[in-house]
């Protein structure tokens, strides 16, 4: 399993020792450059990409044409940026290309009605939009990305739930020896199904599953966000079936395989924490280090590497309330089980049970399974790119 987390914010040392794509042979590099294709299916004859990353550690954006851009760092923070790298789309059903070089941290953004903004602080550093901050120029604004890191090693491409849900995206990839694989994601529409489905269940038990919707300014939605980013208002949600687990485990042992080189490792609860036989230990958990897969004992600072192993399982298992009942983890997973508690990840639920194929991340480990298992992860990736399609579908229906 490639981690999301590791992959999309690192270069080709983040794949130290990880196979590669099915597509192409580990000796083999990359091409110098991949063949992006946007297909415009949102219904607007307004529409605009932009493809920006890191190169040598530098920001660079992708120009039409297939210009890059390197913006220079500014003498102040929030510096608009000095050029414009908008890549505009064409009408309805159409399709424009670029080609774009290789990157890493990088993302393809999308949006409708009008352009975007991108600041640069010094450094530089980009500040890309942000959903979180309503005086950001681009919060009004219907926007989605695609997550992409392209290396000497290969190209891996994913459609991420983990910020939030807006006009959804499909992946499709070619390669240049003629293999292909593809990511439907949500389908058009998708996102007022899903706010309804929020505000029922924030109806069914009182948490504030509702506070995740944001909305334009005309009232419509214009995007659901993941519930780490409400975690506060969230509380001890988490916390009675973190009870449950540690009295599970307070009687009989958790196994758990890092499906890696440490092979399976076991633990048991002791002195209220989760002891596993390599010495490492875990508190319980809150409700906000679950949702966020990476704070408490769920943080990777300092983290061994075979913690490493061990807190994407964990997490993935209580974000999908399977930990209690299931010992052997991941390996005895199986998806009709998750989210069936009362209390589980309903943002993760709603959108998984809207994905047609069940692939796309809803949280930062939502590609964990078991081995041999499903693919969750919602990603395409391969040694040999030729082509990757990406389709921007309707935010409504």
């Amino acid at each position: 399993m490639i981690s999301r987390r590791a992959f999309i914010g690192g270069s080709a040392a983040a794949l130290a020792g990880v196979a590669l794509s099915r597509f192409a042979p580990a000796s083999a590099a990359t091409p110098e450059t991949f063949n992006l294709a946007i297909r415009n299916e949102s219904g607007s004859g307004t529409a605009y990409a932009y493809v920006t990353g890191l190169s040598d550690g530098k920001p660079v954006f992708v120009k039409e044409g297939g210009a890059t851009y390197f913006p220079p760092s500014p003498g102040a923070p929030t510096t608009p940026l000095a050029e414009d790298c908008a890549i505009p789309l064409g009408g309805p059903g159409s399709t424009t290309s670029v080609r774009v070089p290789r990157m890493y941290g990088a993302r393809i953004y999308v949006v409708t009605g009008e352009k975007m903004t991108f600041f640069v602080n010094p450094g530089p550093n980009v500040v890309h939009p942000s959903f979180l901050n309503p005086d950001d120029p681009n919060y009004q604004l219907d926007w989605s990305f695609a997550e992409f890191t392209f290396n000497e090693a290969e190209l891996f491409v994913n459609v991420s739930y983990v910020d939030f849900v807006a006009a959804p995206l499909a992946l499709g990839l070619t390669t240049l020896s003629g293999a292909s694989d593809s990511v439907p994601g949500l389908p058009a529409g998708a996102l007022d199904g899903i706010c309804a489905a929020l505000e029922e269940q924030a109806a069914k038990d009182g948490a504030p599953w509702g506070k995740l919707i944001q909305k334009a300014g005309d009232g419509r939605n214009l995007r659901a966000m993941s519930a780490h980013y409400q975690s506060a208002e969230f509380g001890d949600y988490f916390a009675g079936y973190v009870d449950e687990v540690w009295a599970k485990y307070s009687g009989s042992p958790l196994t758990v395989d890092t499906q890696a080189s440490w092979g399976k490792v076991t633990a048991q609860v002791a002195d209220g924490v989760l002891k596993f036989d390599n010495g490492e230990t875990f508190a319980k958990p809150s409700t906000a280090d679950i949702l966020s897969c990476d704070s408490g004992p769920f943080a990777l600072d300092g983290a061994s590497d075979v913690r490493k192993a061990i807190i994407p399982r964990l997490a993935a298992a209580l974000n999908r309330t399977t930990l209690r009942d299931n010992a052997d983890q991941p390996n005895g997973e199986k998806p009709e089980n998750f989210y069936q508690t009362e209390k589980t990840n309903h943002y993760a639920r709603i959108v998984h049970e809207r994905l047609p194929d069940n692939r796309g991340y809803a949280f930062p480990y939502d590609d964990v399974t078991s081995t041999g298992g499903p693919d969750f992860s919602g990603a395409v990736r391969a040694g040999d790119p030729d082509t990757l399609t990406i389709t921007l579908k309707s935010l409504h229906s």
